[in-house]
């Protein structure tokens, strides 16, 4: 038990440092950030572990563990265990830079609370500057399972942003629902291969960007969101995006079968309804574990 554990470390440890590599790659953060924020979300629901299937008995399905949207939220909360996670993300080429420079940015926070039960909550802290630790913002997600395999959240995002720092110092808010359809079967046992969300949003989901309204596409997009996702094969979704503003194609993985390390990659601004060019988006996130009582 102990040499797998060290495995698992050791094969953890070198895919961040990979993916490390790949992110600092890119120019220093830019004035992007508010359409990356935009598309950016912490994906909370892809942490869940194997031993959730306990929320509601062997009967139901719940989503499979593989990422399940990059550019929006979910309805879906943290799980019914307590731990800390990590993220890391950035997009290449970032939205009106010239010449094109990449943007990254930084959170972490912590999940806690049982979500059948009562509510979970998940917080974190944004870093939107990684180079010189600045523009730090906060996150507040509460969610609630409800009816049979589905869940509707609550949030804010980029929360007491610094207007003397940040490009997009006002918060966003908004309520998700989510579901994970019976009727597909994951290839993992106890889950479902397929799920949507739909939300409605202030800010990040609302309002398009400054540059955007300077090039006459207008200064509101939907405020509705949503993204659908299917299992490809065994821990690996293909997702469909709507962020509010505009389309995006993503993909989510869970690389290792013993480790929470989940990996997502897609790209947005797919139609010409916001931004003025198509950009790649990459995340990476790791949860630690801090409750190991958790009910089998």
């Amino acid at each position: 038990m102990f040499m797998n554990k060290l495995i698992d470390l050791k094969s953890t440890v070198k895919v961040l440092a990979v993916i490390a590599l790949i992110f600092t790659a890119f120019p220093k953060t830019g004035n992007a950030q508010n359409v990356f924020e935009d598309k950016l979300r912490v994906k909370l629901d892809s942490l869940r572990k194997e031993k959730e299937l306990s929320f509601f008995g062997d009967i139901t399905l719940l989503p499979n563990n593989a990422v399940s949207s990059v550019m929006t939220p979910s309805g879906w909360g943290g799980g019914n265990t307590t731990y800390i996670y990590v993220v890391g993300g950035g997009i290449f080429p970032a939205q009106y830079k010239d010449p094109s420079t990449g943007d990254l940015i930084a959170a972490a926070g912590i999940s806690f609370g049982d979500p059948k039960k009562w509510v979970n909550v998940s917080a974190s802290i944004n870093v939107g500057r990684v180079d010189d630790f600045r523009d730090l913002s906060g996150n507040i997600i509460l969610s609630r399972q409800i009816f049979k395999a589905s869940s509707i959240a609550v949030g804010g995002l980029q929360v007491l942003a610094s207007r003397s720092v940040s490009d997009a110092p006002d918060p966003t808010f908004y309520i998700a629902f989510s579901h994970a359809v019976q009727s597909v079967h994951s290839k993992t046992g106890g889950r479902s291969a397929l799920g949507y969300t739909i939300g409605i949003g202030t800010g990040r989901f609302l309002y398009k960007s400054p540059l955007d309204v300077q090039t006459g596409k207008g200064k509101y997009g939907t405020g509705v969101f949503a993204n659908v996702s299917y299992e490809l094969f065994k821990n690996v979704n293909l997702n469909a995006e709507w962020s509010g503003l505009n389309l995006g194609i993503s993909s989510g993985i869970r690389p290792f079968k013993r480790s929470a390390l989940t990996f997502g990659y897609g790209v947005y601004n797919l139609t010409k309804n916001s931004g003025d060019r198509i950009s790649f988006i990459g995340s990476l996130a790791y949860p630690f574990v801090l409750d190991k009582t958790v009910k089998q």
